[in-house]
């Protein structure tokens, strides 16, 4: 019995069936369900992808585009055999088309491998027309593999970049190029590492696949479930309970999981009918659910995979950005736990009985070794070891740790619950989960490519300064913009190498040149802030209507309206919009300059606390007792003014939430002196 059955039973609701909901708003999770020998044979192949990978952390990773071209052609291998082309064609069989490109898919890269050291590298700049015809088919077979796993939005901004190379001499003004005849890109796209083989797909072939792989083996252990406990232990007594431990799951599952979609599943299959069950509407249950999981892609150690690409393209240690990572990410979810706070009280929702929940000594006693990988990446990460050696370490800390504790369960004549088995089962789990970042990394590798071979990058940064006059605000509101809209077709790992090589250059063109900012020019705080942001909002697009996949997710399990729940899930994450503003205004959010001012530092994150709590007031209307409309826009204007850094705008927002207490502490005591007075 899955663990939404008894839930759903408690409500009078049909189970939710937790893999349908996947099937529908993950296209990773669409896949085939192969048994007997052509099971067996795909998860030989996994397996093996798996080993390939761990033998390259442990013993030295190969010349780059061996081991890229490799990467590719498992990737692309399994791909085709496990994703059918169209929804009609069967599940429980392979089509001898998909056996033919998985073939394919396997030969293309794996001509490189073969032929790189002794001719094709020798011979750069001058294709043979087998070269090409290779080049075109890997070409080909990347796009239809991104269809098939990330959509066809993708594809299409793909192709668009694609003929606008070949455009390049009939474009009008800034746009204009010289061309690119089609051996020339792809040559540039196949057969060098600014293509299809560039650092996109060199981050997914070393350590992001080493992550996927990590929490594959955590996921075997039963560490979700631990968070879950854990979750209920700390917040399931308190005001809306469900809700509450929805938001704590969710931070901490985000720290091993770089999925809306999947943590929303996840945890929601539980979390989402205790909320309705408890007094939420399915719309808000939903909604918490959804934002919450949305906020684990950015919740530090192990953030979305977009991060580890931000460390190969701006230079920044990735233990870098997830320190800086931390205070937004905190900011984030304080924010959506301040809402669901208010939304609870204004409604009066009481949490779960004490006596219902798990102790939290208890947990940390029997289970709480579960987190010693966790602790470990953390501790490789922030002393200086590179990604991938602090996750291949904490895969063998979680495996000793799950065989030991195995072992003493068989000593104590209790079943063990990790077994040999589960290694190899994660080993297939981490292959399968890694399929849908290699499409998105090879299929980036393609705009990129473009981006390289015509300058578009630099173009559309000054584009885009011109268009919003060199003014900081307007450029960050189109870079918003623009990575909402792009992550509303594509997954935040392509979002975040769209965004990166054009919007992010334009926000750290017009930092260099405003007077009084507090850090140099290209410096660190500067090239950071900048990709944060482009980040942050590719993340955001999973909440954001018209297509946001993260809350869609959660209304299939709430049975919600699911345009009315992704509005929710915006409007409870509205913090989450103003907070990259607050970082690139002030970089010290990112804790840059905190030896130099550390009051200053501590004063933000007080002023930006309460001016979320501002905002969360105002949005929900209710702080001691329910608000009208004047106070509620006092409330906003004051959380506004808070969340923005700046004396003047901290003592304007101080007054405005000054005026909505006093008014609120008022209304109460005539609230409880009329109830007073009535029970006489």
């Amino acid at each position: 019995m899955s663990e939404s059955e008894p839930v759903a039973t408690a409500l009078n609701e049909a189970p939710v069936d937790a893999q349908e909901v996947m099937r529908k708003y993950d296209k990773e999770s669409d896949y085939r369900i192969l048994k007997g020998f052509r099971g067996k044979i795909i998860a030989v192949i996994a397996i093996v992808f798996s080993l390939f990978q761990i033998y390259t952390a442990l013993f030295g990773v190969l010349d780059a585009m061996m081991q890229r071209s490799i990467h590719l052609a498992f990737g692309f291998c399994l791909i085709f055999l496990l994703y059918p082309a169209s929804k009609k064609w069967p599940k429980d069989r392979i089509h001898p088309i998909d056996v033919l490109l998985s073939a394919l898919g396997a030969a293309a890269p794996l001509y490189i491998s073969v032929q790189w050291t002794y001719v094709l590298s020798q011979r750069a700049g001058m294709p043979t027309t087998l070269d090409i015809v290779v080049g075109v088919i890997g070409i080909l077979l990347v796009l239809e593999a991104t269809r098939r796993l990330v959509g066809l939005p993708m594809v299409v901004i793909a192709l668009l970049f694609m003929a606008y190379a070949f455009a390049g001499p009939y474009l009008p003004g800034k746009f204009a190029h010289r061309g690119v005849d089609i051996p020339s890109l792809v040559e540039h796209l196949f057969y060098t590492t600014e293509g299809i083989f560039g650092t996109p797909i060199g981050v997914s072939s070393t350590f992001i696949f080493l992550f996927i792989l990590f929490a594959a083996f955590l996921d075997r252990t039963g560490l979700e479930q631990f968070f879950i406990d854990i979750s209920n232990a700390i917040a399931g007594w308190a005001s809306g309970g469900p809700a509450k431990v929805a938001v704590i799951a969710s931070a901490f599952e985000g720290t091993v999981s770089g999925s809306s979609v999947g943590n929303v599943v996840g945890s929601g299959s539980f979390t989402i009918p205790m909320m309705k069950k408890l007094g939420y509407s399915p719309e808000f249950a939903a909604a918490v659910e959804a934002t919450a999981s949305t906020g684990g892609q950015i919740m530090p150690p192990i953030m979305g995979a977009a991060a580890f690409l931000m460390a190969e393209f701006t230079n920044i240690p990735y233990g870098r950005i997830a320190l800086g990572a931390i205070i937004p990410a905190l900011l984030y979810f304080f924010a959506v736990f301040a809402q669901i706070h208010f939304e609870a009280k204004k409604l009066g929702l009481k949490g779960m009985k004490r006596e219902e929940l798990p102790k939290t000594k208890d947990l940390i006693l029997h289970k709480g070794y579960l987190m010693i990988p966790l602790l470990a990446i953390i501790f490789l990460l922030t002393s200086g070891a590179t990604p991938m050696k602090a996750a291949m370490w904490a895969i063998i800390i979680s495996v000793g740790i799950a065989l030991l504790t195995s072992i003493v369960q068989m000593i104590r004549k209790q079943k063990p619950d990790f077994t040999v088995k589960d290694i190899f089962d994660a080993m297939e789990q981490g292959a399968r989960g890694a399929l849908g970042v290699i499409a998105a990394c090879a299929c980036a590798g393609i705009i990129t490519g473009v981006v390289t071979k015509t300058g578009l990058g630099l173009k559309l940064g000054e584009i885009l300064v011109g268009a919003a006059h060199g003014n900081l605000f307007f450029t960050m509101l189109f870079t918003m913009i623009t990575s909402l809209i792009l992550g509303m077709g594509v997954p935040t790992t392509a979002n975040y190498v769209i965004t990166s090589t054009i919007a992010a250059p334009a926000i750290i063109m017009v930092l260099n040149h405003t007077a009084g900012y507090p850090f140099p020019p290209n410096s660190e705080a500067v090239i950071l802030s900048a990709n944060m942001f482009a980040f942050y909002f590719g993340v955001l697009a999973d909440i954001t209507p018209p297509v946001a996949l993260a809350a869609f997710a959660g209304s299939a399990i709430a049975k919600s309206n699911p345009m009315k729940t992704g509005l929710q899930a915006t409007k409870l994450g509205i913090a989450a919009f103003i907070i990259p503003f607050m970082f690139v205004i002030n970089p010290e959010m990112l804790l840059f300059g905190v030896a130099e001012r550390p009051l200053a530092m501590v004063w933000m994150i007080i002023s930006s606390i309460i001016g979320i709590v501002g905002l969360a007031v105002g949005v929900e209307g209710y702080f001691l007792a329910r608000m009208k409309w004047y106070e509620r826009i006092l409330a906003i204007a004051g959380g506004l003014s808070l969340v923005d850094p700046g004396l003047t705008t901290d003592l304007i927002g101080g007054i405005l939430l000054a005026i909505v207490v006093v008014i609120q502490v008022s209304r109460r005591r005539n609230e409880r002196a009329l109830g007073r007075a009535g029970s006489k």
